[in-house]
């Protein structure tokens, strides 16, 4: 059976006069390619100052026509931000779909989202791009249906309905998605009351995040060598640490230049980032651009108000560097990891360097619990806090190891819980 034909694709790299840089030009392609487009060619434009009604001048245009009629050109992909003016001017002109650098990376989530909020956020993301961009394109558009970039999620549908149908749409989707947050916010509230440390791995798309994360849990989450190839978070415990269990979860990748619809759209997943305890910014070590994909990844975590969150930074395919050994510098609870997720190279260092950093403010104690604390009993026994217990005529007698601010707010809690019978005997040795 042939698959289906892959849409040709042509990329436009506009630049100021000597401000091209090959490393924007090749992601721009691989997000093409990540579509599933087929990368006809790359053009440069050089620009000094965007033209108001189609962002390229007037000379650019007709070398792009002639290329598209010679090349059979099926989009063409701009790596800008256009405006809708300019947009639907360049595909009148082209006679070609054009499709702007936010809406590719729409048109990829659009792809990637597996679970049903995932596609819930993509498709709101995408209709409030392209509810700017209506006017006149029903009609310029007729000659040129076919494809699918730039198309998923609403599509074509979602064009060709009126203003007032796309804002009740996007009404209907933010309420729905409001909801979730709702149900995510009280299952994040409900791992807070477990007092479980909290541990996010942040990133740049393709870094490697869920083969670490998989790694580190044992876990089964989809990854693979593309940008974005995964959008749902997941969340997964990790037993076994001088801490006691953590949890740990996967987040989205970034990108520079992340569509703000986008960000919006995913605030209750990012929520993940902007709420642990810690985050793991992992890096590509082998990507010449890894400084400013770190600084990409951090203008995001700032946007979302994960900024201020604690981060250690864990350089990952060390493999593909030739004398570069995993090892893990930890200087006043900050940390800087070498690792391979897909040899495991260093991951052990890494898991006993977050258990001896979450297990430094761990006390351990004997308590004595009665038939009515049944309840607290529980609940030390969820957070992984009990490490032994017997039982007599008196109650329940249980050693047990939790973080001090958990000890203390249980002290403090109404009704006098009986923590008297607790013995603090000073922070936990590693075991």
């Amino acid at each position: 059976m042939n698959s289906p034909r892959r849409e040709r694709a042509l990329l436009v790299q506009p630049a100021a006069p000597g401000k091209r840089d090959p490393a924007i030009a090749e992601e721009f392609a691989d997000l093409a390619r990540s579509a599933g487009a087929e990368v006809v060619a790359v053009i440069d434009a050089r620009l000094e100052r965007p033209s108001a009604s189609h962002y390229l001048g007037s000379g650019k245009v007709e070398e792009l026509k002639g290329y598209c009629e010679a090349a059979d050109v099926d989009v063409v992909l701009v790596n800008a931000t256009l405006s809708p003016v300019q947009e639907r001017n360049l595909s009148d002109d082209l006679g070609r779909r054009v499709i702007d650098r936010v809406g590719l990376i729409l048109d990829i989530f659009a792809l990637r989202a597996a679970s049903a909020d995932g596609k819930l956020q993509v498709e709101l993301a995408q209709l409030k791009h392209s509810a700017t961009r209506l006017t006149g394109k029903g009609k310029s558009m007729d000659s040129q249906r076919g494809g699918s970039i730039g198309l998923r999620g609403p599509g074509e549908t979602a064009l060709e309905t009126d203003r007032r149908l796309i804002r009740a749409r996007i009404d209907a989707l933010e309420k729905r998605l409001s909801r979730i947050d709702v149900q995510r916010t009280q299952m994040r509230r409900a791992r807070a009351r477990n007092e479980l440390p909290r541990v996010a791995i942040v990133g740049y798309t393709n870094a490697g995040k869920s083969t670490l994360f998989n790694a580190l849990t044992g876990s089964g989450v989809y990854a693979a060598d593309q940008l974005f190839a995964t959008l749902d978070p997941t969340v997964r415990r990790i037993d076994g640490l001088a801490c006691g269990p953590l949890l740990l979860s996967d987040t989205v990748g970034f990108v520079r230049d992340l569509p703000h619809d986008l960000v919006a759209a995913f605030r209750s997943t990012l929520a993940e980032a902007r709420e642990a305890d810690l985050l793991l910014h992992l890096v590509d070590a082998a990507d010449p651009e890894r400084d400013a994909r770190i600084a990409a990844v951090n203008e995001v975590l700032e946007e979302i108000g994960a900024g201020d969150v604690p981060q250690w930074t864990v350089f990952n395919k060390i493999d593909r560097i030739e004398g570069l050994e995993p090892r893990i510098d930890v200087r006043e609870g900050e940390a800087q990891a070498w690792v391979s997720a897909r040899a495991g190279a260093g991951l052990d260092a890494l898991l006993e360097a977050l258990g001896t950093h979450f297990a430094s403010d761990l006390l351990v104690g004997r308590l004595m619990l009665g038939a009515a604390d049944g309840r607290l009993r529980a609940q030390l026994h969820a957070m992984g806090a009990v490490r032994a217990e017997t039982v007599d005529e008196a109650g329940w007698q249980l050693e047990v190891r939790l973080p001090r601010s958990t000890a203390e707010r249980l002290a403090a809690a109404p009704g006098g819980h009986p923590l008297h019978g607790l013995l603090l005997v000073g922070p936990a040795t590693p075991t």
